[in-house]
């Protein structure tokens, strides 16, 4: 099946979809119906259906889905290669948070080595992965290829850190900071997570929820 013309928005509802049938393959559910799976989506059954036929269908009409078809096709789409080597740059707080959810909390994504700059750092581990001196990150990733950085440090940092960056050969990076490393590369694949954006829209909505209504 052709998959390379998929939109974005598409694409960032695969997660979505793979955790709800995850959960029902947990409860020993068999079949699912596009309605059910409108319903925990916040959609259609039609959008369902359309989402699913942009990757072949995965369904026959009249009788649902397959739960572990499902499962099985997503998780292929989501991880064709098995895993993704990664690995971390910063150990403070939100490093070590996003090393301990990596860990533990997802799947197909191998956490391999973190990085920092803090020399009382370097040297120990966290969550039981060896921290490394930063300067030394371009040689591991030579060596070793990962296939994405996970960016945990503050914006000055991460600009100062973009030209290295462009040296590793990796393909993505997943960024918590507030640069934005296709400045520098148009052709890395980069998802942004800003935390404050997303808690600032919720301010928002909660402030103005009379407003929506």
């Amino acid at each position: 099946m052709s998959n390379s013309k998929v939109s974005l928005p598409v694409i960032r509802r695969l997660p979505r979809y793979f955790r709800y049938i995850t959960e029902l393959k947990s409860n020993g559910k068999t079949r699912v119906s596009s309605s059910q799976l409108a319903a925990v989506m916040g959609s259609t059954p039609s959008q369902v259906r359309q989402d699913f036929n942009c990757f072949g269908g995965f369904g026959q009409q009249g009788i649902g889905y397959s739960v572990d078809l499902l499962y099985d096709e997503i998780e292929h789409l989501l991880f064709p290669n098995s895993h993704i080597d990664a690995i971390l740059i910063g150990a403070g707080s939100l490093g070590a948070t996003m090393a301990n959810f990596v860990l533990t909390e997802t799947e197909g994504v191998n956490l391999k080595a973190i990085f920092d700059n803090n020399q009382n750092l370097v040297g120990k581990t966290l969550s039981n992965i060896k921290i490394h001196d930063v300067e030394t990150v371009v040689d591991y990733c030579q060596e070793h290829k990962p296939e994405l950085i996970i960016i945990c440090i503050p914006k000055a940092a991460a600009e100062q850190l973009a030209p290295v960056i462009l040296k590793s050969g990796v393909k993505g990076i997943w960024n918590f900071s507030h640069y934005d490393y296709s400045v520098y590369d148009k052709s890395l694949i980069v998802e942004n997570v800003h935390l404050r954006d997303s808690l600032m829209a919720l301010s928002y909505r909660i402030n103005h929820s009379e407003d929506e209504e």
